[in-house]
Order: structure tokens, then C-alpha cells, then sequence
């Protein structure tokens, strides 16, 4: 029988057509799935004001950390990670765009007066990976703009739930929180929303409300897990603790040696075992890369409900190493070595263009400022930083710079702690103090303690003409540069 008989019988047969049709829907099935299982998971816990040393495996004391401890087991320490400022929107800016928070024109703790956010024309994480149809998620503390032009729905994500803004920014302040009820409406803040999706759905959390946060946070995560265990994901888990107030559930209040900071870290680390548990049940533990960092240091001033920034010095609000060097876990089993440490230089501003490339999805078309980290996150023999220098401003003030092992910090105030801290919730006092050009080698000197300019001339010099070209890319109020890289924020 010829070739063209055999083919004209066949398509004369009906049975034929439909075994070939049914054969090439099961490959294209297949295909499919292949397709999907290469498409990796994310997870991304981002906490609040937990400092550097405030992680078992990182150096805590007087509390346990057997999830995280056990996560950095599996995976890689990241002991040089860092965040582009110390406080709360600036460091949440970064991490969801990939770019310096200066870039994007956010700084600060943005509250409920005001009037900008994150801008439609920046991309977000999860409009990052939208490119690929993945099912995203924010839970927790937000803080990129109140209103809702700026809350998650409108930036990529599927589903929220959670807190606008910052803990502490209610009726109950430690700054208020001694005036008597009859004197509420006098207090600073008003009542503290909780939103689910883009609804106030209670207009005044209590006291009580938060001691569930981080549990509620941890159980719509799970959730999230179960209902996208067929598709890829990113989750983004934003606990609004360890910030003050601090507040834990009954499960582990009293569980630390530490006290009420202790019992708060332990149940963030029990919602991270919630998570690994929740991986490994549905079998995405080896098609997950989790990560764990915080938005900045420790905030100092609340003593024993404050954190520890280990050999750092300083905490939050501030450009020294405690303020913006972070415990980093990563973990995914089969892909970044077990039990390994990673002491190169790595930042937020990262995880936005390593997602992508992971994802295997265009960036945008605009400038970022992160860089491509899979190998350092795979271990990669040789791998080097890719940041040949990084910016450390506070609002709009370039303090200082780093390339390699040397950081040179530009004369600037920065707030100090006054004496004793504060204590059991209520602050204590900052004094502001000053800094002229000092140059510290971070390699031998973690701690900034010896300021070696007058021995590396050439260094200063080098640093010195870096920091011009961060100038004119970002600016600089010191020097009264506008920065021709800067992008205007979202606004009301």
C-alpha cells in the first residue's frame, strides 16, 4: 500500500481520528503539566523590625527558633543582606520593585495622613510574575499607601488581608496611651482598620485583635498554599510583628525565657513551620524557593520589647550596620545547598530580578537596582557579589556607601540611644548624635568601631567618587542634588 493510501485510509477512519485526537490531548496534557511543575513557587516572609542577631542560628538568646533554625539547616544564611533603608515603607518599596526606595520617591512610615503610595507605573512582585498567570498573595502589613489606589488588589495581587500600615499607628500609641478613654479623639492616630481584599472588615482593631495577628496571618498563607497547590504561586507573608506593641496569642504567652519579645519571635517561627509543614504536605517542597528576612533593625529604644542587631551597631533609623543588615534564610530543597552560608553581599532590592529570571519573565522596561542572585543563592563556586557599590541613605541624605569590604560614612547626624532604654512597652529617650567621614573596613571591623581613613587615602577617594554617581542618579539633600533616576511616586 502507497504512503497516500494509507494516509487517506487513515483519515477516512473515523476510530483512527478519534485515537489520534485522544493521544495528542493526553501529550498536550502532559506538556502542560511539565510546563507548570517547571514553573517554581515563591514565598517571600517579610517581618517587621527583627534585628540581625534575633534568629537562633543568627545568635539569640533566651528563646528558640527551631523552624528557622531548621530552615537555615536546609538551606543558606545570608550574613552580608541588607535592605535600602531602615524604616518601614522606604524597605517595603525596595523589596516589591527591585528598586532603591529613593528611585520611587517613598520614604519613611507612610501614615494615615498620607497622600502618596506606591505608583500604578512601578511593577510589583506579583505583576512580575503575573506574566506567567501565577496566583498571588499579600498577607499581613502592608504600608505602601492606605488608600485604595494603593493597597494590593490594585498591584497584582489576588487576595489580602491585613493591617494598611504599622502596628502602632492607633489610638493606643505608647505616645498616647497613658491619656484617659474620655480623651481619645485628642490621641494622634485613629482607629487601626484591618482590610480583607479592598473591604475594612473591622474599623477599630482591639488589643485583643492583635494578639491573633500573626496566627490570622498564618492560617489565610496555609489557605492560600492549599487552594493554588495546582499552579504556581507567590506569596508574600508580611508579619506585622516583632514591632511594637507586641502582642502574641495565648499558644505561646509566657513560652520564652526572653519575655513578651521572645514569646512574639517564637510564634513567628511557628507560622514559618506552618508554612515549610504546608509545602511538604502537598508535595511543592522541592518546587519552592522560601525566603525569610526582615524590613530593618531592631528599634532600640523599647529595651526589653526590642531586638538585638548582634555585633552591629545601632538599630533602625539609622545607615549603620544595625540598622539595615538583615537575617536572610533561603531555602529550596534541591537547588540552593543545605547548611550552607553566604557572606557576599546581597540585598531586597534582589529578590525582584532573581524571581523574575526564576520565573523566567521580562523585567520592566524602567530602571531597577537589584541584581540577578542565583548564584549566590545555588552556591555557585567562585560566585561574587554582583553589586560593584551599595547606597545607604536615610530619607533623601546619602550617609554612606560600600564596595567590598570598605564602607565610608559621610558626616551626618543619627539618632542614639539617651542612657537606659525604655522598658515592657514604653520607650526611652534618643539624642541625636554625629559622625564626620569615617571609613570602616567591614571584613575586620563588623562593629564600625575604628575608623581607618587616614591609613586608605585611596579608598576614601575611590568612595568619594562613587558616591558622585549615586548623587546624580538619586540625589542627595546633603549637597542639594536633585537626581536625574528619580521617579515620582503615587499620589492622591
Amino acid at each position: 500500500m502507497s504512503i497516500s493510501a494509507m494516509n487517506e485510509r487513515l483519515t477516512m477512519n473515523p476510530r483512527t481520528i478519534i485515537t489520534t485526537l485522544f493521544t495528542l490531548t493526553v501529550i498536550l496534557s502532559d506538556l502542560i503539566s511539565i510546563q507548570a511543575a517547571e514553573q517554581p513557587n515563591f514565598v517571600v516572609i517579610f517581618t517587621d523590625d527583627q534585628g540581625y542577631g534575633d534568629v537562633g542560628c543568627f545568635g539569640a538568646e533566651g528563646y528558640e527558633t527551631p523552624n528557622l533554625d531548621q530552615m537555615a539547616a536546609e538551606g543558606r544564611k545570608f550574613t552580608n543582606f541588607y535592605v535600602s533603608q531602615a524604616v518601614c515603607s522606604a524597605s517595603r518599596t525596595s523589596m516589591l520593585t527591585g528598586c532603591y526606595n529613593i528611585r520611587l520617591g517613598i520614604g519613611g512610615a507612610l501614615s494615615h495622613r498620607s497622600t502618596i503610595g506606591i505608583n500604578s507605573d512601578e511593577m510589583t512582585l506579583a505583576e512580575l510574575v503575573k506574566q506567567k498567570d501565577y496566583a498571588t498573595a499579600a498577607y499581613g502589613k502592608w504600608h505602601l499607601g492606605y488608600q485604595q489606589k494603593f493597597l494590593p488588589l490594585q498591584h497584582g495581587f489576588d487576595d489580602y488581608f491585613g493591617l494598611p500600615y504599622s502596628n502602632d499607628m492607633w489610638p493606643y500609641h505608647p505616645a498616647y496611651i497613658n491619656l484617659p478613654e474620655d480623651q481619645k479623639g485628642k490621641r494622634g492616630f485613629p482607629d487601626l482598620p484591618l482590610i480583607s481584599k479592598n473591604e475594612i472588615v473591622n474599623p477599630a482593631v482591639t488589643p485583643e485583635d492583635q494578639t491573633h495577628l500573626t496566627t490570622w496571618y498564618t492560617e489565610h498563607a496555609v489557605k492560600f498554599i492549599e487552594d493554588n497547590q495546582d499552579k504556581p504561586f507567590l506569596l508574600y507573608l508580611a508579619h506585622s510583628m516583632p514591632h511594637v506593641p507586641l502582642y502574641v496569642s495565648e499558644k505561646y504567652k509566657g513560652d520564652s525565657e526572653q519575655g513578651t519579645f521572645g514569646d512574639v519571635i517564637e510564634e513567628i517561627d511557628w507560622s514559618v513551620g506552618q508554612v515549610l509543614e504546608t509545602l511538604k504536605k502537598h508535595g511543592l517542597d522541592e518546587n519552592t524557593l522560601v525566603i525569610f528576612t526582615s524590613d530593618n533593625g531592631p528599634w532600640l529604644s523599647y529595651g526589653n520589647h526590642a531586638g538585638s542587631a548582634g555585633p552591629f551597631r545601632e538599630g533602625k533609623g539609622t545607615t549603620w550596620e544595625g540598622g539595615v543588615r538583615e537575617p536572610c534564610i533561603m531555602r529550596w530543597p534541591g537547588k540552593i545547598p543545605a547548611g550552607t552560608v553566604c557572606d557576599e553581599l546581597a540585598a531586597t532590592i534582589d529578590i525582584f530580578p532573581t524571581i523574575a529570571a526564576l520565573a523566567q519573565v521580562p523585567l520592566p522596561d524602567h530602571k531597577i537596582d537589584g541584581q540577578d542572585i542565583r548564584p549566590l543563592m545555588f552556591g555557585e563556586k567562585g560566585a561574587k557579589t554582583p553589586h560593584d557599590v551599595y547606597y545607604y541613605y536615610w530619607g533623601t541624605h546619602l550617609q554612606a556607601i560600600r564596595s567590598g569590604e570598605w564602607k565610608l560614612h559621610f558626616p551626618h547626624s543619627y539618632r542614639s540611644l539617651t542612657g537606659e532604654p525604655g522598658k515592657d512597652g514604653l520607650p526611652g529617650g534618643y539624642t541625636q548624635q554625629k559622625t564626620g567621614l569615617a571609613l570602616y573596613n567591614l571584613k575586620t571591623d563588623e562593629g564600625e568601631t575604628s575608623d581607618v581613613k587616614g591609613e586608605h587615602p585611596e579608598i576614601v577617594i575611590k568612595l568619594q567618587k562613587l558616591a558622585e554617581e549615586a548623587r546624580a542618579d538619586l540625589g542627595d539633600s546633603a549637597t542639594k542634588t536633585q537626581g536625574t533616576g528619580k521617579r515620582e511616586p503615587g499620589r492622591i
